[in-house]
């Protein structure tokens, strides 16, 4: 009986082409064979990093949870924007232009440094939300004053740039949900329609005080059941939950103007007549200690899974 030679392809070593002609193994051939193979196995090795670095990256979510802790920083966010804004503009007296300038700048950086991060970062995120609800105060007070547009055609120019927003963000992307959001080109769509959303908020708002003759507590309370008609809507309706969301972004804006406004602006108006800074600082104050318990409970909730 004649003894089989093995032809498993798999075992290189023992393959024709490395036996010379004496029976033996080609040391040439063995080791070169031998570099190739782990020359081609390192290649396969980072071709794999590569795309588990990439994956990772896409699976890392960029904006805050939706939750009651949320709505409550958003409210002081805005808050904090509104008196920010007036502190820049009034207080040292920069006028709206250079307001402008000032609040679109820090706005253009933080939003830079957040877009560019790797990882989600809430103290970051909500950097943001106050840099866009500052710029929205200006953006907001230029149109009505500075070009005398007044609110009605100020905010139809604010909605209409959220529309197209919006459109863009549902015509390339297909979807518009607001958590998670992977992308960074999503997340930069979600942030110009923040800025539209809090300057709409910011003239609304101005609207209720300025021209309804509404006091800031009356102002206060007409978002606030605005926005406890969306909330009943989002629970006990089918409506698109995504609407529902802008609407409740775009109403916590007045909401957190007009109660910034009533720390700030003259007894006479109806105002507490604080210093911008010092109700800057008090809510800045409420706001960082809304968003470190919010980051223990996430945190908790993390060890625990």
């Amino acid at each position: 009986m004649t003894a089989r030679t093995s032809q498993n392809p798999a075992t290189p070593e023992f393959s024709n082409t490395m036996i010379d002609n004496g029976g033996g193994i080609d040391p040439a051939s063995f080791f070169s064979k031998k570099v190739s193979a782990m020359s081609q196995l390192s290649n396969i090795e980072k071709e794999v990093s590569q795309d588990a670095f990439i994956l990772e990256a896409s699976v890392i979510n960029r904006v805050a949870q939706v939750t009651i802790a949320f709505w409550i920083m958003k409210i002081l966010a805005t808050t904090l924007g509104e008196t920010a804004g007036d502190f820049i503009s009034m207080t040292l007296n920069l006028g709206y232009y250079v307001g402008f300038a000032v609040t679109f700048s820090a706005l253009a950086i933080i939003l830079f440094l957040k877009v560019k991060a790797q990882n989600y970062s809430s103290i970051l995120f909500w950097t943001a939300i106050v840099a866009t609800t500052t710029a929205g105060t200006e953006v907001s007070d230029m149109l009505d004053r500075s070009f005398g547009l007044g609110y009605m055609w100020g905010s139809l120019i604010l909605v209409a740039g959220l529309i197209v927003t919006l459109a863009i963000w549902l015509a390339r992307h297909k979807a518009l949900g607001v958590y998670p959001i992977y992308k960074r080109e999503v997340e930069i769509l979600f942030w110009a329609a923040v800025v539209f959303s809090n300057s709409l908020g910011t003239a609304f708002g101005d609207f209720l005080t300025d021209n309804a003759g509404l006091s800031y507590i009356q102002g206060a309370l007409v978002t606030a059941a605005i926005i406890g008609v969306v909330a009943i809507l989002h629970y006990g309706t089918r409506i698109n939950h995504v609407f529902l969301f802008w609407m409740a972004f775009i109403f916590t804006r007045p909401f957190g103007a007009t109660f910034g406004d009533f720390l700030t602006k003259p007894l006479a108006k109806g105002g507490l007549d604080l210093p911008r800074e010092y109700a800057s600082l008090m809510t800045f104050m409420l706001l960082a200690a809304v968003l470190f318990y919010s980051m223990r409970l996430d945190r908790a909730k993390q060890d625990a899974a």
